[in-house]
């Protein structure tokens, strides 16, 4: 009975992680759509008053349930503060500032971080199997990302604020695995409000210095498709995918979740191709199929134990 509750929470574990990252990779269409009309800090603002006002609705109707009595709000404060604040503030400013082949390289090495933050603070090591798929899979995004064009900035903010975004994610990753007495909704919960208390209240306060606030309240009726990127990016990218997210951490722990992370490159080139009309190349194709073998090879033998190290003595 315990073995199969043990296998019943792997495989709920392993399809939130995988949700996750298909959600992520369609809101990259949505972003992309919706950034080509507004500011991003306009895009951010709207997203996470949606995303939080939405939780409270969802509070009230009684659909999910968030209990914080009694409990220390430190560390769930902690992994709001890193993702989405800190996280988003590094990817929004990275992107404007490099190029978008340096933008996806850079990203791609979160799961790479995530596996050593994981070791260094958890004490957790990936077993070869992990560590083999997350490298075939970060050269299949790569190859992907390189096929769409090398450029380069050399831009060292840029860089910075990029690596910024991929150490917020990893240390997140840790504390969300290290955190007790919280439920990935209740987690979601603190990180919405603090991403609408800093990008909310942000782009407010950015409007009204602009005197554009009616024009920023006014945009998902007068701007095309930004209410449909807003629904989507606010309740399902949002809500949906940091529960998924979170709840994935709890239960098959960081190390295993990274494994997932190629799943949104492929999901944001496939939605690209379908709805965009974008080219899809053979070195995409490539790319893609390296990611998916980097995911297949990384959950392939997760249950078998590491070989011992060897002996110092004789």
């Amino acid at each position: 009975m315990t073995v199969n509750i043990a296998k019943s929470k792997v495989l709920i574990g392993c399809l939130c992680a995988f949700g996750c990252q298909c959600i992520f990779g369609l809101s990259a269409m949505f972003t992309k759509q919706a950034t080509g009309q507004v500011t991003p800090l306009s895009l951010l603002g709207w997203r996470f008053a949606v995303a939080f006002l939405g939780l409270n609705l969802c509070v009230l109707l009684r659909i999910i349930k968030v209990d914080f009595k009694g409990k220390r709000l430190a560390p769930v404060l902690a992994i709001a503060l890193l993702n989405p604040v800190i996280y988003f503030i590094g990817e929004t400013v990275g992107i404007q500032k490099t190029t978008a082949s340096e933008c996806g390289a850079l990203l791609s090495c979160i799961p790479i971080a995530s596996l050593a933050a994981s070791t260094i603070f958890l004490k957790k090591r990936p077993n070869r199997w992990q560590i083999m798929g997350i490298a075939v899979a970060s050269v299949g995004v790569l190859l992907t990302v390189f096929a769409a064009g090398l450029e380069a900035s050399f831009s060292l903010p840029g860089y910075a604020m990029l690596l910024l975004a991929v150490l917020a994610a990893a240390v997140q990753g840790v504390l969300v695995e290290k955190a007790e007495g919280f439920t990935g909704t209740e987690i979601t919960y603190v990180m919405m409000g603090m991403g609408c208390l800093a990008f909310t209240g942000t782009a407010l306060l950015n409007a009204l210095a602009k005197n554009t606030l009616p024009e920023l309240i006014a945009l998902p009726a007068t701007t095309g498709g930004f209410l449909t990127a807003i629904i989507y990016l606010g309740f399902i990218s949002s809500i949906l995918a940091f529960i998924f997210s979170t709840k994935s951490i709890q239960l098959i722990g960081m190390n295993r979740v990274a494994t997932f992370a190629g799943v949104n490159t492929v999901v944001s080139i496939l939605a690209g191709v379908l709805f965009l009309k974008e080219s899809f190349s053979t070195a995409q194709m490539a790319g893609v199929a390296l990611i998916l073998a980097g995911v297949y090879v990384a959950n392939l033998h997760q249950d078998q134990p590491e070989e011992p190290e060897p002996s110092m003595g004789t």
